[in-house]
């Protein structure tokens, strides 16, 4: 479960630990009972599981076209949990059934699928018990004629098909250990799992399968070709570990998706797979070895009387998806869970945050599955979910990234092939606000024409900025087309110091693209500038400039070259200042003459410098601390906190200002590891006090500062 710190209270949690607590209770009771009625259900006779498996070899039933890459592009289609998941009248755990699930297929066919809507997913809730050989079977009260005959009718309409399983064995599957392996002869569930029956998986409710053992992998072969023989096109898996709050030996289930990997793609069907709910980013390899997609958060979903709302869980999406930008690409996405977009009264959002979420799914390259109940689409939900200039933007695979954070009114931007940009403003504030675009962070030096995607108009050009007032919770979403030669490398964006000491600033930046793609040379390499001279010629994005004064302030600029010879335009200048002549100086969040208000307290971090750090920070939990400072200046300061959450704001406050940072987190409950974020921070010569807390949820345990 969701946590702030090791010591943490029960009860204690604020906004966000309640909404973990509604979206848990409501998914575990649901599983806890298709637990209970997998026991008491009938099991079938070993010769009838056999032949329901040889009745459809693999690959043979509805397998539509397929791309080179499997996932080449993010997914787009409906998913079943949101209405299963919501108290709304009429939905929750018993809507769940073939009739249903047929019904939204062919509304995703006659609606949705000339836009690119194609796969229709059946979450939690398909089965309640095991055949003779330990695999899944339909429930039949929702499922009379079984998966592959829903598989069939959504074939038909020219769709794919997803199932869904929860990681690990389940024990109705275990039985008493003596179950035999479909098509591995001698070995049993006995077999598969640990001795000790280990549990597993985000609700514990299974056992922890030992891949040491190679009737493991045969049993989820079995399963696998079961699936596939019934048509299914897409599996997620659930409760994945690291993640889904749990780290431990126990659920650490990679090998569990590198087996349903392989086992996937021996069924000689295309299958994608998808892993959930929070994986822990601290493992993103294994995720974009193994898996087609990863969760990067908890449920989207409020489990109230909604589908969501924006505050549980569609605002955290901001925050949450920042780490893993660079993560997703063909054949591996950032999941943001499902876009329910489709139907006001429904969905728990207005119209303007209904925007909102769809720009920041399509910027972002996400799979587009709506979960809303297809047959309540209102007009404006239709239009979100079919504006092909929007969807274009998704499907072109190249995630967009902020240009900063530091407060509520954002720029988002991603550099496109041609040289345009694709810009998204946003206002996640809750007063209307304007949202500039400053030309100087996308590298655009003169005027950009301007199209609105959202109303696909043409607005003429800008120069400069673009400037919006937004509504709270606000959006808009444009391409910036500049003028430019076709042949010079695009100028470095997002340069940024990385750490600092007495004579040395070390940066980084993103990697410069060319200004068309198709006419230009490749970037091969950098000038780095302090002060107007060259100080440093890197072929990689970052570099350590030495040789400088302490307490004396530099400006950084980046100009890219590449093999045609050609250079960019220098890089938005960056201005910091280097620490005293000492070098930067360490302070312990946990130090006596530090102040704590509001229960924020200390405790124990066995990873933490000093075995302490400060937690309970949020709300009326504050720290403050008082750091020396050479000189007026804008100092590099380098946070170590500890954040076992998808991500977690916190609020600096230093020389009277106040910025937003957030600190990803690893999703795997270890309390007692730290991380680090570098940022920018104001200090005036001498004593200043800086302030570290979030008035409106937990922000992360802080270990120490170093300035």
């Amino acid at each position: 479960m969701e946590r702030q710190s090791e010591a943490e209270p029960s009860g204690s949690r604020r906004s966000r630990g309640a909404r973990a607590l509604r979206r848990l209770g409501p998914a575990c009771a649901a599983l806890a009972l298709a637990a209970a009625a997998a026991i008491a259900a009938p099991v079938a006779t070993a010769s009838q599981a056999s032949a329901a498996t040889t009745a459809r070899p693999a690959g043979t039933a509805g397998t539509a076209g397929t791309s080179t890459t499997l996932a080449a592009k993010p997914y787009m289609g409906w998913s079943s949990w949101s209405l299963e998941s919501t108290s709304h009248p009429g939905y929750g755990v018993d809507w769940l059934n073939a009739a249903h699930i047929e019904q939204q297929a062919d509304l995703v066919a006659a609606k949705l699928k000339s836009h690119g809507y194609e796969y229709i997913n059946v979450d939690s809730g398909w089965t309640n018990g095991f055949d003779g050989y330990g695999r899944p079977v339909a429930n039949t009260a929702k499922f009379p004629d079984g998966m592959a005959a829903v598989a069939d009718h959504v074939h038909a309409e020219g769709l794919k098909f997803g199932l869904y399983l929860a990681v690990g064995l389940d024990p109705s599957a275990y039985g008493d250990g003596s179950t035999p392996i479909y098509g591995a002869p001698g070995c049993t569930t006995g077999d598969i799992v640990y001795p000790d029956l280990r549990k597993t998986n985000g609700w514990n409710s299974a056992y922890q399968m030992d891949f040491a053992n190679p009737c493991a992998q045969k049993y989820i072969d079995s399963v696998a070709d079961e699936l596939a023989s019934w048509g299914v096109d897409f599996l997620k898996v659930d409760g994945v570990g690291p993640g889904s709050w749990q780290g431990d030996a126990a659920h650490d289930n990679i090998p569990d998706i590198q087996a349903w990997h392989a086992a996937l793609q021996s069924t000689g069907r295309p299958i994608q797979l998808t892993v959930s709910w929070s994986l822990s980013h601290k493992d993103v390899s294994a995720w974009q070895a193994y898996s087609n997609g990863w969760r990067i958060d908890t449920d989207v979903e409020c489990y109230c009387s909604t589908l969501e709302t924006w505050n549980s869980s569609v605002k955290a999406r901001w925050n949450d998806v920042v780490q893993w930008i660079d993560d997703a690409g063909p054949g591996h996405w950032n999941n943001l869970d499902s876009l329910d977009v489709g139907s006001g009264p429904l969905d728990g959002l207005n119209d303007t945050e209904r925007q909102s979420a769809a720009t920041l799914w399509a910027i972002e390259s996400a799979p587009l599955y709506t979960g809303d109940d297809l047959t309540q689409l209102d007009s404006y939900g239709l239009k979100l979910l079919t504006n092909d200039e929007v969807l274009a933007v998704d499907q072109a695979g190249r995630p967009a990234r902020p240009v900063s954070q530091a407060t509520d009114q954002q720029t988002w931007y991603t550099r496109n092939p041609d040289g345009s940009y694709t810009v998204a403003l946003f206002n996640l504030g809750s007063a209307t606000a304007p949202v500039t675009a400053d030309f100087s962070d996308l590298g655009i030096s003169g005027p950009a024409a301007v199209r609105d995607l959202w109303s696909h108009k043409n607005l003429g050009t800008a120069t400069g900025h673009l400037t919006e007032t937004l509504q709270a919770h606000g959006s808009r979403l444009f391409t910036l087309t500049p003028p430019h030669s076709g042949t010079a490398p695009g100028v470095p964006l997002g340069v940024h110091g990385t750490a600092a000491g007495a004579h040395s600033i070390s940066l980084a930046w993103q990697p410069a693209t060319t200004e068309n793609s198709s006419t230009g040379s490749p970037t091969t390499g950098y000038r780095v500038y302090a002060n107007g001279r060259e100080v440093a010629d890197p072929t990689s994005t970052s570099a350590t400039v030495n040789g400088l004064d302490p307490a004396t302030d530099y400006t950084f600029t980046v100009v890219a070259r590449n093999a045609g010879g050609g250079s960019s335009a220098p890089s938005k200048a960056l201005s910091l200042t280097t620490p005293g002549a000492e070098g930067p100086t360490a302070y312990e969040a946990e130090a006596s003459g530090n102040s704590l208000s509001g229960g924020a307290q200390v405790a124990g971090c066995t990873g933490c410098s000093g075995g302490q750090k400060v937690g309970y920070i949020g709300g009326t939990g504050t720290l403050g601390m008082t750091v020396d400072a050479p000189k007026d200046g804008t100092y590099l300061m380098r946070l170590d906190y500890v954040n076992a959450d998808a991500s977690r704001v916190l609020y600096v406050t230093a020389d009277g200002s106040t910025q937003q940072v957030n600190t990803g987190g690893s999703d795997d409950n270890d309390w007692d590891s730290p991380q680090s974020v570098t940022v920018p921070v104001h200090l005036t010569a001498g004593a200043n006090t800086l302030s570290f807390g979030d008035p409106d949820n937990s922000a992360p345990d802080l270990d120490r500062i170093v300035v």
